[in-house]
């Protein structure tokens, strides 16, 4: 079920109508949670109504492992191994299975043994990279005892299911989730404006911007040999999709969270005016960024490594893995593995970590810089074959013909007018707020009905899925 169809917006008023209702109920939060779960469940189980067993197994296991290790706490460690093992266990085989056992043939091959790798050919099931992690945050926090073990499974397979952000994010960290559903709700209308930006931000950067931005992207990555001219505006076109798209699932989700009382983490922050690689990972997708660096680049020794080799490994793991987070194929991991180097590159030139430019034209500089390398992974995130990539590089003509010039001009002008909205939004986003400002609320105000207009005119059919469903 996608947020921008007819068939959710149903949904959602008739969850947001009875979960309000309930609140005038005794013993309101337990009914509230009870619907949540139910909705959640359908939500998820929409159109393969298997995966709710999935994600009832991981919620089952990861609720009786940290309740394991409250009741035998040294034995905390084998149950945080039954946890890891069992998670993993479900994402390795319905995610990676089929994309390492075609690799292992493939390298076989090479060495003249010829293998018939045994795919399963499964359905990958949405969003189980986002609750996978989700739901480990909680047992490793009960492991490292950061965090109580629960005892109420109703509350906590919410947490684990939680429908807004359930398919692609934020992911949500047990500690600061699980304590807003143990909590009565009371409806604010104090929360109705900010709730209703975030929602209608977000419809206008999926419908308008990324949903018609993204067509010329996979027009100019369709062609056999694109020229240097048209690939260095799908790049672009596909860098403003990708955020367009990934920050518009989040924003809904936020909104519509926010409308029953429950407060999501900000999932980006103007991440192309990043002056470094590493403040484009506290920029972008900070939910999962944060759970890298939590708990796997920390533990590995992150900066505290002492050689620069060590370092480079830490970040050559943690990053490449994080890559291959994003999809079961060796461009993801490329592009994991690039953006490791990209830090490791700026650490050793004292450019890493929190630096900062001094002065506005080496900041405008540092900001430019990055984005040509965030735009050239990108390149690399988007390609799904890499030959092919290779042979656009060293075959693309360098000079182009009136046709090619005008095709690529005109792409570009498509993609700038598109990405226009979004340019207008973030600047309405840093006005003072409604509530502190009387211009700031007529200029929110201004924009939120001029976004309704655009949405009404410019939109398509919301079919699309968002990108990150595929991950």
């Amino acid at each position: 079920m996608v947020f921008t169809s007819t068939a959710f917006l149903a949904f959602y008023a008739a969850v947001f109508t009875l979960y309000w209702l309930l609140s005038r109920a005794p013993r309101a939060r337990q009914l509230q949670n009870a619907l949540l779960l139910v909705g959640s469940y359908y939500f998820y189980g929409f159109v393969h109504p298997w995966f709710c067993l999935l994600i009832a197994s991981s919620t089952v296991v990861d609720y009786a492992c940290g309740l394991a290790m409250g009741r035998f706490p040294r034995a905390r460690h084998a149950w945080l191994v039954v946890s890891l093992a069992f998670n993993l266990g479900l994402l390795g085989v319905f995610k990676y299975y089929d994309f390492f056992a075609k690799s292992f043939a493939d390298a076989a091959g090479l060495f003249g043994w010829e293998l018939q790798p045994i795919e399963l050919l499964l359905v990958l099931p949405v969003g189980i990279s986002f609750y996978t992690f989700q739901t480990l945050s909680y047992t490793i926090d009960v492991y490292r005892g950061q965090l109580q073990p629960r005892r109420n499974l109703f509350d906590f397979a919410v947490f684990v299911s939680f429908f807004p952000q359930l398919v692609a994010g934020p992911i949500e960290r047990a500690s600061r989730f699980l304590p807003q559903l143990e909590q009565v709700r009371r409806w604010s209308w104090a929360a109705l404006f900010p709730a209703l930006e975030l929602i209608v931000g977000g419809y206008l950067k999926k419908l308008v911007v990324a949903d018609n931005v993204g067509t010329y992207v996979d027009e100019i990555f369709e062609l056999q040999a694109p020229t240097l001219a048209l690939l260095a505006v799908g790049t672009l076109g596909f860098a403003v999709q990708i955020y367009a798209d990934f920050s518009a699932y989040t924003d809904i989700a936020r909104g519509i969270a926010k409308l029953l009382g429950f407060d999501l983490i900000r999932n980006f922050r103007s991440p192309y005016l990043a002056v470094s690689p590493s403040d484009f990972w506290r920029r972008w997708h900070i939910s999962f960024s944060s759970w890298i660096r939590d708990y796997l680049y920390i533990p590995l020794g992150g900066s505290r490594v002492r050689t620069p080799l060590g370092f480079l490994g830490v970040l050559l793991v943690s990053l490449g893995l994080s890559g291959l987070w994003h999809g079961a194929a060796w461009n993801f991991v490329l592009w994991g593995v690039y953006h490791a180097l990209l830090v490791f590159a700026y650490h050793q030139l004292k450019l890493g970590g929190r630096w900062e430019p001094r002065s506005r034209p080496s900041r405008a500089i540092s900001i430019s810089v990055m984005f040509v390398w965030t735009l050239l992974g990108w390149l690399l995130f988007r390609t799904g074959d890499i030959a092919w990539l290779g042979g656009a590089l060293r075959h693309s003509p360098v000079g182009m013909s009136g046709v090619d010039g005008s095709a690529a001009a005109y792409t570009l002008a498509l993609v700038l007018l598109y990405s226009s909205p979004m340019a207008v939004q973030g600047l309405v986003e840093r006005l003072p707020s409604a509530a502190a400002s009387s211009l700031g609320a007529f200029l929110r105000g201004a924009f939120l009905a001029a976004a309704l207009v655009a949405i009404t005119l410019f939109a398509g059919d919301g079919s699309n899925d968002f990108i990150y469903f595929r991950f």
